[in-house]
């Protein structure tokens, strides 16, 4: 399954930044942050009633601006158009309709996605419903009030929104063949490593129709197997300006993490492992996909016996938050250990779907707590009754305790690391633990 994508696009200053925080902010909401990992405020996941999606917002769209900030902040949007399931475009009452807003509304109707029109900064429903009357004039649907400031008119709007999502949101291609998005940086090398790995497998190459997203999804065979890859590649570096471009690859990512089963995020053998790799990777992480490091451009760096082991140590520093991550150096230019891509995505896929019986698991764990007692507090201690896996993508396990304020998120770090040691690792994939209390007997 993956989630529905709402992006929020409008004019610059009619409150989409506020409407994405306060939503993103209140109760209806689940974020979820990264340990270790600084975010730009970009995308949040969100539930709303049972409805599961992420929340994408844009910078301001100036249809006709020349200045080079408007422009990149124009881009930016008509990506996140691209990859949405639902837009939500927002209008400003106090401004009224104006000549901008039917442009943007042309752009909208052009993407063939579903619009929710809402019209923000209606702070007295009672006197300002006839200046809402006249966003009508845009024939893009029935324009939905809200105040972001003052937070009124959120259930209506995410009501009308959701009506949008599919019945069963799980991708069409909802087979048993591997899809492997290829996330990082621009100018990375990630066009180059998905051109290099169809020019060197043409047994099978073909575009797969269907898909709505901006990425670009390529099947290829190798030795007999198929494989998807879902390519971010494409955005032209039109400026310096470091912080729209961060923002169009992290919208780009999103995108493409969702669709896929593994996760390979690229980074410059040349430029090192930077915070921004680590939000990108952060992205896979949270959603608890398989990641493969693959460090391109190996060929250009001057090596030594200990250059390997200090590239290393600094990724695991950097993305201190993902220890199980698999490491691989490759370069898309000359072709260098391309094929240890495919070993290793089989090999995470392995880990990914991985089930333990559960007495095994339960051995495991009972070890565990005889290696290391259980944490106390005030003279109570925390007892495992047991633990099951109850799904797999990433592996899920439920531990069933007497009180889950004395389960310490450093003893479930332990015996995470326990059942690691156990099953080699389960390396490129991260494990997911629910605790739950239950009475002693």
């Amino acid at each position: 399954m993956s989630r529905c994508m709402v992006a929020i696009v409008g004019r610059p200053n009619v409150g989409k930044s506020t409407l994405f925080n306060a939503i993103a902010g209140e109760r209806i909401s689940i974020v979820k942050d990264t340990p270790g990992v600084t975010r730009d405020r970009i995308y949040a996941d969100v539930t709303w009633l049972d409805k599961e999606f992420t929340l994408v917002d844009t910078g301001g769209i100036e249809p006709d601006s020349k200045d080079i900030i408007l422009s990149q902040m124009r881009e930016q949007a008509q990506i996140a158009i691209e990859t949405a399931d639902v837009i939500i475009f927002m209008v400003d009452v106090k401004q009224g309709l104006i000549d901008a807003d039917d442009r943007v509304a042309d752009m909208l109707r052009r993407s063939g996605k579903p619009v929710v029109l809402c019209v923000n900064k209606v702070d007295n429903f009672d006197k300002m419903m006839p200046d809402v009357y006249e966003f009508y004039n845009l024939g893009i649907g029935d324009p939905m009030p809200v105040s972001a400031s003052s937070r009124l008119g959120f259930g209506d709007l995410l009501d009308e929104v959701i009506k949008y999502f599919p019945e069963n949101t799980s991708n069409v291609n909802d087979d048993d063949t591997p899809k492997v998005a290829i996330v990082g940086k621009p100018n990375v090398g990630k066009s180059s490593l998905v051109n290099k790995l169809l020019g060197e497998d043409r047994l099978i190459v073909s575009d797969i129709a269907g898909t709505t997203r901006d990425a670009v999804d390529t099947k290829v065979k190798n030795h007999g197997k198929d494989y998807i890859f879902i390519d971010t590649a494409g955005l032209r570096r039109k400026s310096k300006i470091k912080e729209e471009i961060e923002r169009f690859s992290i919208i780009r990512a999103v995108a493409a993490v969702e669709k896929a089963d593994v996760v390979i995020v690229v980074i410059d053998a040349t430029e090192g492992v930077t915070e921004q790799d680590a939000k990108i990777a952060g992205i896979a992480h949270d959603r608890g996909k398989g990641i493969i490091v693959a460090v391109n451009k190996w060929d250009a760096v001057e090596k030594t016996d200990k250059t390997m082991r200090e590239h290393d140590n600094k990724i695991r520093q950097i993305l201190s938050f993902m220890p199980y991550a698999e490491i691989i150096y490759i370069s898309a230019l000359t072709g260098q250990r391309l094929q240890k891509i495919y070993e290793t995505v089989d090999r995470v896929i392995e880990n990914q779907t991985m089930r333990i019986q559960t007495g095994v698991l339960n051995e495991i764990v009972a070890e565990a707590v005889v290696m290391q007692q259980p944490p106390s507090d005030k003279g109570r201690r925390l007892k495992i009754f047991y633990v099951t896996q109850v799904s797999v993508k990433p592996p899920t396990f439920v531990v069933f305790v007497n009180d889950k304020e004395l389960m310490h998120f450093s003893y479930v770090r332990y015996l995470e690391n326990r059942i690691r040691d156990a099953f080699g690792g389960f390396t490129g994939t991260s494990l997911k633990f629910i605790i739950r209390q239950r009475q002693e007997d």
